[in-house]
């Protein structure tokens, strides 16, 4: 009998393992491949299109560290990441509780904040280029000029391009992040809040005692969601601003696709996003160690 009920949980064991074979086939051809590859192009001249290639040892990640134009992207990519990744954030859960609460058009107002994450981001990037344009013609430009002002060259200057960068991400990003929030209140049951308004908790320490503790996990995934889609933006910068002026909002995705497709230099290119990926990786574990325990301390 006892030998019959070893074999049943074997078999259970094959059959569940079994069923991961797809994603782990899926994970291996996907993911584990193409990394294996791009270390070994990044170890080599291999431009890409011809087969033949030599073995350059660290040469290429010495490069990478030593570009002007890696560093720029580098530098702006995390300033990107991270500045939107905060301020999504902060306006993001304040904007959930007001609209969790009872109002006339709520649905409406919900629909109008959720719209700028339906069109895509290389289209909005492009409207908001017309609109930020830092010629007279541009949208803003033009309505300074009713009040007399001179324009301002929004996309022409460094850190006005940054800033209006970030701006327009954190425009189409809050409205998305505010609905995975309200998400998350509506489903913190009405009876904590009951009970704490019966204990004299007024609605600045039912935010803060109750519905802030409470949201963390969805403050892990939305920090998770905007810091890796920040990392790895390409869209938007490119059609805001072509990466200008200069290298100002060039980020690090741009440099690997126009290194590698643009210049043939597929091995430099492997190398950058080699290290880039390990850099990734590090941010990545931080923020969720810094997630955890902050979760861990607010519950």
């Amino acid at each position: 009998m006892a030998r019959t009920n070893k074999l049943e949980t074997w078999r259970g064991i094959v059959a569940n393992q079994l069923f991961l074979l797809p994603i782990a086939a899926v994970f291996l051809l996907l993911f584990v491949v193409p990394l294996g590859q791009s270390v070994w192009y990044s170890l080599t001249d291999f431009n890409g299109y011809s087969r033949e290639m030599h073995f350059v040892g660290l040469r290429n990640y010495a490069r990478a560290f030593t570009d002007s134009s890696m560093l720029a992207s580098l530098g702006f990519t995390f300033f990107y990441a991270i500045s939107t990744t905060v301020i999504v954030t902060l306006l993001a859960i304040p904007l959930a509780v007001v609209l969790n609460e009872k109002f006339f058009g709520r649905n409406f107002v919900r629909a109008v904040f959720f719209f700028p994450a339906i069109p895509s981001v290389a289209v909005l990037g492009l409207v908001w280029a017309f609109i930020l344009s830092p010629l007279g013609s541009g949208a803003v430009n033009s309505l300074l000029s009713l009040v007399g002002l001179n324009p301002v060259p929004w996309l022409a200057d460094t850190w006005l391009a940054r800033v209006s960068t970030v701006i327009v991400s954190v425009w189409g990003q809050t409205g998305w992040h505010a609905i995975l929030y309200l998400a998350y209140i509506q489903s913190i049951p009405s009876d904590f809040y009951e009970a704490a308004t019966i204990d004299g908790a007024s609605r600045r320490q039912r935010f803060f005692l109750l519905t802030l503790p409470l949201l963390t996990p969805a403050i892990t995934v939305s920090q998770m969601l905007l810091l890796t889609g920040g990392l790895k933006v390409f869209d938007l910068p490119y059609t805001l601003t072509k990466g200008g002026p200069g290298y100002a909002t060039t980020t690090i995705s741009q440099v690997i696709i126009r290194r590698g497709l643009g210049e043939a230099k597929f091995g430099e290119a492997s190398a950058l996003a080699v290290v880039f990926m390990l850099m990734v990786l590090v941010v990545i574990v931080l923020q969720l160690a810094i997630s955890r325990r902050l979760e861990r301390q607010l519950t």
